[in-house]
């Protein structure tokens, strides 16, 4: 009978030991979980480098070159591609009087920027005016400075000597000038500003 209750001491003592080792072994393992957990936590929140906000500067504004060309003997000043630069009589100082029908018969000379100076052409004469629309206007001693529409390629001066809108349009020589010599060979005569293709004594082309 002593021996049996020795028997059942021994084995709840050896069930409770097993008991105690799987308790430690759950709670050593429960342990390392939460190690991992807490290693791998820094990783998931790890900074991000915003996007930079900033854009492309805008390419800087160009201003127009006036250059000069040469026909039948005479200097005159030019603009975008070649084409030939005329003043207007009616004009007084540096302040544009055409506007509406008369700008589409003869654009103004429109610049973004200073202009610059080619070659025969004094940097120091070049300005620019405001007209009434904003755009800024290319002006040489003070004049203002406009195409022909009609002229459509480099060479061509049609509009030297048009009296169209009322008043002279001459080709400008670099000193400032207008010349008034020579007329076209199809210059605009009109003083509504239609084109005439009446051939002048001058020989422009």
């Amino acid at each position: 009978m002593i021996n049996l209750r020795v028997a059942r001491l021994r084995v709840a003592g050896i069930a409770a030991l097993a008991t105690s080792a799987l308790v430690l072994a759950a709670c050593g393992s429960a342990s390392s979980s939460s190690t991992t957990t807490a290693t791998a936590a820094p990783a998931a929140s790890s900074s991000t480098t915003p996007a930079s906000s900033s854009t492309a500067a805008a390419a800087p504004s160009t201003g127009t070159t006036i250059g000069t060309a040469q026909a039948h003997g005479q200097t005159f000043l030019t603009g975008a591609s070649g084409r030939a630069i005329y003043l207007w009589v009616a004009d007084t100082g540096d302040k544009s009087s055409c506007s509406g029908a008369c700008a589409k018969a003869w654009p103004p000379v429109l610049t973004k920027g200073k202009p610059a100076a080619g070659s025969g052409v004094t940097a120091s004469d070049l300005g620019t005016t405001m007209r009434d629309d904003g755009t800024e206007e290319v002006t040489y001693k003070g004049h203002p400075l406009y195409y022909f529409v009609a002229d459509k390629s480099a060479g061509q001066t049609l509009g030297q000597g048009s009296d169209s809108f009322g008043a002279k349009w001459w080709l400008v020589a670099p000193s400032g000038a207008a010349i008034t010599t020579g007329g076209s060979t199809g210059g605009a005569s009109s003083s509504s500003g239609g084109s005439s293709t009446s051939s002048s004594s001058g020989g422009w082309g």
